[in-house]
């Protein structure tokens, strides 16, 4: 029972400590902005990933014994928390919070010696960087930090997602043996689980960027580790897991790029806002979980059985998507599948009318 400990304690720290942060966030004004993208009304404090770190680093060390892996990671962690704690505070320029995340994953990699030197994908197929594994480490970490910070737009959908993501992580690591992955998992879990007692909807506080760009670094951070240290845990598998986020944040940069709009200009054709429009806040929250969960679901069986595992993967892949292609989640011009699903169904009924009229003249 050792692993529910991990998650309780930070729990209990996260939830002693959020309300101690609105109370802060209203003494010194530090509300949620409202943009194109933003669904909240009223005055919001936008400081409770303060409450995720704070028990997180605690739990960390109490917990884990320190080490070049660990200081690179709480160090380079603490860099990006303050860069988004400070972006919360008074709104940092899109190259001020970039310049955060290139120091933080520099230190990482340089204190912590974490680094993407080798992909192992399936089918046995390895790709060895080398020279180019800075430059590939450094997009990896700034790649999945933006995509967590992005889904940040419903109340408790990046917390949760981040949950799920590593709790799947905590279980994959035990399959492997690596009880350092588990533990820093499930103590980032239990922190984040204490805050989503005031986060779920209706928020009353928000974890802000100090918190979406922490737990998403991290997260890049963790899946690393497991590259290094495992055989098995693969590019495929922490890509898997963070579909979603990944998702989302390339249909942004396609849809941006399509319209001629800059990829930091706000907007409410995310993931979750069109299944908000259909849906609800509520329940897509609770969808978007579920998209997740799967999602983590085949990543773990894809430990289990590759067969099963890439099965279970091409079906959600495709029923995502078709959604895409539905919503116009990318553009209206976007819908290579149905586009090609309209041909073949308007081929097939030529074929079937020349059949018939063919059966009607042997007649």
């Amino acid at each position: 029972m050792e692993w529910l400990v991990y998650i309780l304690v930070p729990m209990a720290l996260s939830v002693v400590i959020t309300p101690l942060l609105k109370r802060i966030a209203c003494h010194l004004g530090i509300y949620a902005k409202t943009n194109q993208r933003t669904i909240h009304s009223g005055k919001i404090a936008r400081i409770g990933g303060v409450a995720i770190y704070v028990s997180f680093i605690i739990c960390m060390a109490v917990f884990m014994k320190a080490d070049a892996t660990m200081n690179g990671i709480l160090i380079g962690g603490t860099i990006m928390f303050i860069g988004g704690l400070i972006d919360d505070m008074i709104e940092l320029p899109p190259y001020g919070k970039l310049l955060f995340q290139i120091v933080a994953a520099l230190v990482v990699m340089w204190v912590g010696g974490i680094s993407l030197d080798t992909i192992r994908l399936p089918f046995d197929i390895t790709i060895n960087f080398s020279l180019v594994s800075i430059m590939v480490t450094l997009l990896w970490i700034i790649g999945i930090t933006n995509a967590i910070n992005l889904v940040d737009g419903l109340d408790g959908l990046a917390g949760g997602i981040s949950a799920i993501i590593l709790m799947v992580i905590a279980c994959i690591s035990v399959v492997e043996g690596r009880l350092d992955i588990q533990t820093m998992s499930l103590l980032l879990v239990g922190a984040i689980l204490g805050f989503l007692f005031y986060n779920v909807h209706p928020a009353s506080i928000f974890m802000g960027d100090c918190g979406a760009l922490f737990l998403g670094f991290i997260i890049s951070v963790i899946s690393l580790l497991g590259f290094k240290g495992s055989t098995v845990m693969t590019l495929a598998l922490p890509i898997l897991l963070l579909a979603v986020p990944i998702v989302d944040t390339i249909g942004a940069i396609l849809r941006r790029k399509l319209s001629g709009h800059k990829f930091s200009d706000a907007d409410k054709m995310h993931l979750h806002h069109l299944l908000m429009q259909r849906f609800g806040h509520r329940n897509t929250v609770i969808l978007l979980y579920i998209a997740t969960a799967m999602f983590g679901f085949t990543a773990y069986a894809y430990i289990i059985n590759k067969a099963t595992g890439l099965v279970v993967l091409f079906v959600i892949g495709l029923i995502m998507e078709l959604f895409i292609e539905f919503s116009g989640m990318i553009s209206k011009q976007y819908h290579p599948i149905l586009s090609l699903a309209n041909r073949m169904y308007r081929k097939s009924k030529q074929l079937y009318y020349m059949f018939s009229k063919t059966n009607k003249k042997t007649k």
